[in-house]
C-alpha cells in the first residue's frame, strides 16, 4: 500500500509530501510528477517517483495498486479540459481498486465559473463508486501574498470584491488537512468544507499591509470588468482573467466565507492567520 500524491512538485503538492514525510516512511509515499528532475530532492529522501501526465492517459496505466490512498490535486491548466484530465486519474484508480481517492475541490458555496470543473469532477468521482473524500479547499493566502509587488508599487489593493470577506488559509494548512485524511481512518465517502478560522475583508488586508510595511496602502474596489482589464493588462490570458475576476464577484456575495471549522479540526491546530502570511511574504 502506498500513499500517492499527484502534482507532487506543485505548490500544494510539495507541502503535502513534506508533511507526509513527517508521518510515514518515505518508501510508503509515491510522488506523481511530470518532470522527474524537479523531484530529484524527493527521490533522494526515499520517496518513490512515478512520471505521469494528466494529458497522457497511458502514463497512468498500472500506476496505482489495490489498497493505495490517492490524493488527486486538481490540475491548473484551465484551457486543457481539466475534467477530462481528472477523469484519467479516476479511471486508473478505479481499475486498480484503490482504498481512497481524495480530491482537492472548491467550496460548496462557490458559484463562480472556477467551481464548474470541480463540481463536474466531484460528479465523476461519485459515479465511479470509489471510496472518496472531497477536500473542498477555500482560497489560499498565497493567492494574494505571492503577488505583492504591484500592490506595493502602486500603494493599492485593487479588487472587485466590494465588502466581501474571505476565509482563506495557507497552502500548508490545506496540506495538513489532506495529510490527515490520507494517513487517518474513517474518511471514506466524506466531504469537508475547508477554510480559515477567521474571514477577512480587503480593507483589513490593506490595513495589515500598511501596518507591516509602514506605508499607506489603500483598498480600491473596482467593477468586475475593470479588474478583468487589469489582469489581462498584466499578461493573463483573457479566459483566466475572466475566471479570476468572477471569483471576486463571488467574494462580494459572500461565497468564499467557509463556515464550520473543518480545516482546523483536520489539521489539529488553528489555521495560519493572514497577518502571519503577510509577514512571511514580506520577509521573502
Amino acid at each position: 500500500m502506498s500513499i500517492v500524491v499527484t502534482g507532487a512538485t506543485g505548490h500544494l503538492g510539495r507541502h503535502v509530501v513534506e508533511q507526509l514525510l513527517e508521518k510515514v516512511p518515505a518508501g510508503e509515499i509515491t510522488a506523481v510528477v511530470r518532470d522527474e528532475a524537479k523531484a530529484a530532492g524527493l527521490a533522494a529522501r526515499g520517496v518513490r517517483l512515478a512520471v505521469a501526465d494528466y494529458n497522457a492517459p497511458e502514463t497512468f496505466d498500472g500506476l496505482f495498486a489495490a489498497g493505495d490512498k490517492v490524493l488527486l490535486i486538481s490540475g491548473n491548466e484551465f484551457d486543457k479540459g481539466r475534467v477530462q484530465q481528472h477523469q484519467v486519474v479516476i479511471d486508473a484508480a478505479r481499475a486498480a481498486g484503490v482504498a481512497l481517492l481524495a480530491y482537492t475541490s472548491a467550496p460548496g458555496t462557490l458559484k463562480a465559473a472556477l467551481a464548474d470543473d470541480h463540481r463536474a469532477t466531484e460528479e465523476a468521482l461519485l459515479a465511479s463508486g470509489l471510496p472518496y473524500s472531497l477536500l473542498r479547499n477555500g482560497w489560499y493566502h498565497e493567492n494574494y501574498t505571492e503577488n505583492l509587488a504591484p500592490v506595493l508599487e502602486h500603494g493599492a489593493v485593487v479588487q472587485a470584491a466590494g465588502d466581501g470577506r474571505v476565509s482563506s488559509a495557507s497552502r500548508a494548512d490545506y496540506a495538513a488537512a489532506a495529510v490527515a485524511v490520507l494517513t487517518g481512518e474513517g474518511h471514506e465517502n466524506s466531504t469537508y468544507e475547508l477554510g480559515g478560522d477567521e474571514a477577512w475583508g480587503f480593507a483589513e488586508y490593506a490595513a495589515e499591509l500598511s501596518r507591516q510595511t509602514g506605508r499607506e496602502i489603500a483598498y480600491t474596489p473596482v467593477p468586475v470588468e475593470t479588474l478583468e482589464s487589469v489582469l489581462t493588462g498584466a499578461g493573463l490570458p483573457g479566459p483566466l482573467a475572466a475566471v479570476l475576476a468572477g471569483v471576486d464577484a463571488s467574494i462580494a456575495k459572500g461565497e468564499l466565507v467557509v463556515p464550520g471549522g473543518d480545516l482546523s479540526r483536520l489539521a489539529g491546530r488553528p489555521t495560519t492567520p493572514l497577518a502571519e502570511a503577510v509577514a512571511a511574504a514580506l520577509k521573502g
